[in-house]
């Protein structure tokens, strides 16, 4: 016991002396513990270094050589924040089944396979895995079409819907414009299930060219779970089309939930789960907060875009104290963009696992 042994320290010494002792050890604990603190803090806060003890931006290696590779490429500003939330993502994924592992769990290897699919696809979608990208304009899976002048979408069905929504007359111009984001989100989602195809393909090669099964990317049982993520993938893009033709056709209602179409998808995901009212009613209210934080985060690339122009101009006037102001101001905002965009998918990310995990409705096609 600690108090014992401290009364046994003190008991050969005067009262008042024992009285100043102890406030002196009181003190010392106090100040220990606030060190300990402070140091705990510093610790988890701050930046990640390599061998040489230089800053690096990830703590995982091979992320930080997609993140340097990716500022080499020069690509453009919101689509290097969109990367530096993506790999934020990926670095907590990574690390959190380094734990899991630790502790005997994964043990058929699913959730690596999971992250190894992440990783190939973050690659493919921001052209750093060696391939040409033509997935947008010339892919065969989903569209066989030629891009013509004047396609906004790049697939018929898309510009089709699309030039019957202008003209039809529904639509305000602010509702022309959200149905737009919708539009531009469901071509992402074509794009994106693409790439998607394209990884599955590829290791579905490896797979099959390796002497042992036990040798491959993959087991059986994963290649599964991997069709089973392109089936649920193309799922979805049907019902989203879906939406889109129901809007185009009878106009927005009164009553629209939500604007933002990441949202839309996750309410329309989630009045088709097995959520209860009160559930429902609890989740839109998430979702709610979740749309004000994707309009911040768009709001912030926005203002990177322009800032980014900005900078562009003061360089090629060359007055060196303007370019610094201006460089200043477009890494603040760059900062501030990559800590809203992880947030935002972060958020994302939360809301997808507790709707699936809350009992959607797996109908097969």
């Amino acid at each position: 016991n600690i108090n014992e042994k401290k009364r046994s320290c003190l008991s050969g010494f005067p009262s008042n002396v024992k009285m100043k002792m102890q406030i002196l050890i009181l003190l010392a604990l106090f100040v220990v513990g606030a060190m300990g603190g402070k140091y705990s803090k510093e610790l988890n806060e701050q930046k990640a270094s390599d061998k040489n003890n230089n800053q690096v931006e990830f703590r995982i290696a091979k992320l930080n050589q997609v993140w340097e590779k990716a500022i080499r490429m020069q690509l453009a500003p919101v689509r290097l924040s969109e990367l530096h939330s993506d790999l934020k993502i990926q670095e907590k994924d990574e690390l959190q089944w380094k734990k899991l592992k630790a502790e005997g769990m994964d043990e058929d290897g699913e959730r690596e396979a999971k992250l190894r699919r992440n990783f190939n696809i973050i690659l493919a979608k921001y052209g750093m895995d060696g391939k040409k990208d033509t997935r947008t304009l010339d892919s065969n899976r989903l569209k066989d079409h030629d891009v013509k002048e004047g396609d906004t979408f790049d697939d018929p069905k898309l510009d089709k819907l699309w030039n019957k929504a202008k003209t039809s007359g529904k639509f305000s111009d602010e509702e022309l414009q959200t149905l737009q984001r919708e539009f531009q989100h469901h071509k992402d989602k074509i794009n994106e299930y693409n790439i998607v195809m394209d990884t599955v393909s590829r290791t579905e090669e490896i797979h099959k060219n390796v002497i042992s099964p036990l040798e491959g990317d993959m087991k059986e049982h994963v290649l599964h779970q991997k069709h089973s993520d392109l089936k649920q993938r193309m799922r979805n893009l049907n019902q989203g089309f879906e939406r889109l033709r129901k809007i185009t056709h009878e106009g927005y209602s009164a009553d629209s939930e939500f604007k933002e179409p990441r949202v839309i998808e996750l309410w329309e995901m989630a009045k088709r789960s097995n959520l209860s009212e009160d559930e429902l009613d609890s989740l839109k209210e998430e979702l709610g907060h979740f749309e004000t934080k994707v309009e911040k985060h768009q709001h912030y690339q926005e203002q990177l875009e322009l800032s980014h122009q900005k900078l562009k101009h003061v360089e090629a006037l060359g007055d060196k104290d303007h370019i610094m102001r201006n460089k200043e101001k477009y890494n603040t905002l760059a900062e501030k963009a990559r800590e809203m965009g992880y947030k935002m998918k972060k958020h994302l990310q939360d809301l997808t696992n507790k709707i699936s995990r809350n009992g959607l409705q797996h109908n097969e096609l």
